[in-house]
């Protein structure tokens, strides 16, 4: 199981980052594919009316690459009710101590303000409340595997806490444990030579045209050391362009190494050639997403399929917890 916030159209990072593994993951698991949209309003909620239009924009993005609805279940967080009495109940057992030095919490607080204090005091309910909803996510679905990479296993020991501590509440063995699926994340850099995000506006987009990502990745930061095209270069200085071509063309790397560091080739033409690679890479995908953009009845149709999928498993779930609690529904 694992989910994306709709926060805007994917870039490259989030391709290579998740979508390369879940395409791999949906051919050899029950996989579970979440727009999870409240957690979009835990640091978004200003921006509230923009989430509809993210949401599709989001799922053209993974129908485009391959997700295959006929083989994972995609759907929307909050069209499956289920996941948020289920966050209830587990708030219900966890101490707080647990939440405010949960990881992913932690690091969100950080975002908010640089001064410690006024981030938390800018942090919501919904907010302090992420590491739980993350857990009912999960667990929904008794997802037992969940794709990370390795520096976020950290996050999933919460999930298995909650699972502990219900089971041990409750003397069952019901929940499983999730466990970390780790992936090759290659951490990607955006054209400023940061890490690849939308909020730093440094990104390449999988549905941007040809044209803007050559405009873009003509801005990329290359080796600051060359500085007239008649210098050589060296590519373990050279911030963005080279660590891409390390990913785009592992069968041409040598050739665009001598290139540079005998400067037979200037930066603004590698840059111009490495647009092409990536252009060529992405028109598929762009193809794809441009003849379902022209489809929004059938893009509809997947994701209420997926609801409808997601929302009877959840639904079960959610029934069998209360049994084990004792509990009694009254409507």
């Amino acid at each position: 199981m694992s989910g994306m916030r709709p926060t805007g159209r994917l870039h490259l990072g989030h391709y290579f980052g998740a979508l390369i593994n879940w395409l791999e993951f949906q051919e050899k698991y029950d996989s579970y594919f979440s727009i999870v949209d409240w957690h979009a309003l835990t640091t978004k909620y200003q921006a509230s009316r923009e989430v509809p239009n993210h949401i599709t924009e989001i799922a053209l993005d993974w129908l485009a690459v391959g997700i295959n609805p006929e083989k994972a279940t995609v759907f929307v967080q909050s069209a499956i009710p289920e996941i948020a009495e289920l966050h209830l109940l587990f708030s219900m057992i966890t101490p707080h101590s647990w939440v405010e030095r949960e990881p992913t919490l932690k690091d969100m607080v950080k975002m908010l303000a640089s001064n410690e204090q006024e981030a938390w005091d800018k942090v919501t309910y919904g907010l302090l409340g992420y590491p739980v909803l993350m857990t009912a996510d999960i667990l929904a679905f008794k997802g037992s595997l969940v794709p990370v990479g390795k520096d976020q296993e950290s996050h999933l020991e919460f999930a298995r806490d909650i699972a502990r501590r219900f089971n041990s509440i409750y003397g069952t063995d019901y929940f499983p444990e999730p466990k970390p699926k780790f992936t090759e994340t290659p951490l990607l850099k955006g054209v400023d030579g940061q890490k690849m995000g939308k909020s730093y506006g440094n990104d390449i987009k999988l549905a941007d045209s040809p044209e803007d990502t050559l405009k873009k990745i003509k801005q990329a930061v290359t080796d600051r050391t060359r500085i007239a095209k008649s210098d050589p270069g060296h590519t373990a200085l050279c911030e963005v362009p080279w660590p891409l071509y390390q990913i785009f063309v592992k069968d041409k790397l040598e050739q665009v190494k001598q290139e540079c560091e005998s400067a037979t080739v200037g930066c603004v033409d590698c840059k111009v050639r490495l647009a092409g690679v990536i252009n060529d890479f992405l028109a598929p995908v762009r193809a794809r997403r441009a003849e379902l953009a022209a489809d929004p009845k059938q893009v509809r149709e997947v994701i209420e399929f997926g609801n409808a999928k997601a929302r009877k498993v959840a639904r079960q779930t959610l029934s069998e917890v209360q049994a084990i609690m004792g509990m009694v529904r009254w409507g």
